[in-house]
C-alpha cells in the first residue's frame, strides 16, 4: 500500500505529461521507423519519474533512443522467447521470468546497459521483491477491470447502442487515466530497488571512521614502561 500511494503521488505531479505523452504514442505507434524510438523512449519513463523530472511529452521523439535499436530488439527477443516457454510450463514460471525482467527494458535506456547485462541486473534487484511487485501492480490491474465491468454492465443494459458506445469511450478513457498511475507505480518500485543497494552500501562504510581508535592503548602503556627506571634511580 505505501508502493501504491508513492506511486500515485509520482503519477500526480506528471499527470497531465503522461496523459499527453500516451496519446502521441498511441498517436504515432503505426509510424514505421519512428515507432521504435518512441516505443524505447516510454521504456525510460518509470527512470525519469524515479528522479523526479518533469515530463516533457514531446521527449518521445528524440532521435537518441533509436541509437540502440538493434540492442533494444534483441533485448525483446530475449524476453519474449523465455516468457514464452516458461508460460508453455504451466504459466507461473512464466509470470516469474516476466516479474524478474520487469525493469529489463528501464535499465537498458537508464543505464545504457547491453542486453543481457540489463536482463542479469533486473533479476538482481527483483529478488525478494516478486510479491510486492507482483502484488502492487495486481491491484492496479484489479481495480481497472472491475471499474470496466462495472461500466460495461451499466451501459449496456436494454441493449442500446448508443447507450454501449458510451460505455465504451467512457472504458477507453478510463484505460488512458490510469497509464499514469501504472507508471507512478513501476517508478516508485524503480526507485526503491536501485536506491536500496545504495544505503546498504553507506551503512558498511560506515565503522571504518571509528578504525584509529586501535591506536590508544598503546599511548597508554607507554608511562608504564618507564615506571621501574625511576625507581631504580632512588635506589643508587
Amino acid at each position: 500500500m505505501a508502493t501504491l500511494k508513492d506511486g500515485i503521488a509520482i503519477a500526480g505531479l506528471n499527470f497531465l505529461s503522461l496523459i499527453l505523452v500516451t496519446l502521441l504514442y498511441v498517436i504515432t505507434i503505426w509510424i514505421p521507423y519512428l515507432n521504435v524510438g518512441t516505443t524505447i523512449a516510454m521504456a525510460s519513463l518509470p527512470a525519469e519519474l524515479a528522479k523526479g523530472n518533469m515530463i516533457n511529452p514531446l521527449f518521445i521523439f528524440e532521435g537518441k533512443y533509436r541509437k540502440n535499436m538493434g540492442e533494444f530488439f534483441i533485448l525483446m527477443a530475449l524476453m519474449s522467447g523465455a516468457i514464452g516457454v516458461g508460460f508453455m510450463f504451466m504459466g507461473i514460471p512464466g509470470i516469474v521470468i516476466a516479474i524478474a525482467w520487469n525493469f529489463a527494458a528501464v535499465l537498458f535506456v537508464d543505464k545504457d546497459m547491453p542486453a543481457l547485462d540489463a536482463l542479469r541486473e533486473s533479476n538482481r534487484i527483483t529478488y525478494g521483491n516478486k510479491w510486492r511487485i507482483f502484488g502492487a501492480e495486481f491491484l492496479i490491474a484489479f481495480a481497472l477491470c472491475i471499474a470496466v465491468a462495472i461500466i460495461g454492465a451499466l451501459f449496456s443494459i436494454g441493449e442500446i447502442s448508443w447507450l454501449k458506445a458510451i460505455g465504451t469511450i467512457i472504458n477507453v478513457i478510463l484505460i488512458i487515466f490510469i497509464v499514469p498511475a501504472i507508471y507512478g507505480v513501476d517508478a516508485s518500485i524503480y526507485r526503491q530497488l536501485t536506491e536500496a543497494p545504495k544505503a546498504e552500501e553507506s551503512k558498511v562504510e560506515a565503522p571504518k571512521a571509528e578504525e584509529p581508535k586501535a591506536e590508544e592503548p598503546a599511548a597508554e602503556e607507554a608511562p608504564k614502561a618507564k615506571a621501574p627506571r625511576a625507581k631504580k634511580a632512588k635506589e643508587e
